[in-house]
This record gives structure tokens, C-alpha cells and sequence, in this order.
């Protein structure tokens, strides 16, 4: 059974920048990653995803040109750069992942981390 860490999450000022990791107990090449966000009364939303097989990758249209997602095949870990922080990002973070899945963040996730809180506010 597939374990996801994420890591990273922390308070930062409007304008900032953090990095999430996601980390595996199994080789995360064989899996779709995914980043989402629920922010506080809101569903879970996709933010970021990237495919098993070809690395291509698919944004919330309200991050892109901010986020970037990308895999460190070395460590095993799929990480999640964001830049230009707004407010509107605040929220509890969780990595996910699907055996052999696409890019699309909408496919039916079957794995998840604990979630990692990230805040932005100055």
C-alpha cells in the first residue's frame, strides 16, 4: 500500500514563495501525482497533476504561471513550487496519486497524504 508524506507547509506573506514535497514508501514513477487544496467551507480542489508516463502536467487555471510541479525521480519525491503567494491559496494541502494515471487532476485519485497546511497573510 502506497504512504504519502507531504512536507514543506508554513505560514508566508502575501507575494512569497514555498515549496511542498511529497514523499512515497513506493516508487512514485509507476503513479500520477496530484496536488490539492480544501480551503476552509470549500471542496477539495485539483492544483496541480502530473501523469505516470510522460510527465506531462495539468494546472488550476488559478495558479498557473505560479505553481509548478515536478518530479525528483532521485529521491523519489514530487514536488510542488509556488510563487507569488496570494491569500486565496491558504489552505490544508494533500498529495495524491493513481497507479498508471494521467495528467488530469480530475481522475479518481485512490491514494493521499495527511495533508500539510499552508497560510498565506501577512
Amino acid at each position: 500500500q502506497l504512504q504519502l508524506v507531504e512536507s514543506g507547509g508554513g505560514l508566508v506573506q502575501p507575494g512569497g514563495s514555498l515549496r511542498l514535497s511529497c514523499a512515497g514508501s513506493l516508487n512514485l514513477d509507476y503513479y500520477a501525482i496530484g496536488w490539492f487544496r480544501q480551503a476552509p467551507g470549500k471542496e477539495r480542489e485539483g492544483v496541480a497533476c502530473t501523469s505516470s508516463s510522460d510527465t506531462t502536467t495539468d494546472y488550476a487555471d488559478s495558479v498557473k504561471g505560479r505553481f509548478t510541479i515536478s518530479r525528483d525521480s532521485a529521491k523519489n519525491m514530487v514536488n510542488l513550487q509556488m510563487n507569488s503567494l496570494k491569500p486565496e491559496d491558504t489552505g490544508v494541502y494533500y498529495c495524491g496519486a493513481r497507479l498508471w494515471g494521467g495528467r488530469s487532476c480530475r481522475e479518481k485519485y485512490e491514494h493521499w497524504g495527511q495533508g500539510i497546511q499552508v497560510t498565506v497573510s501577512s
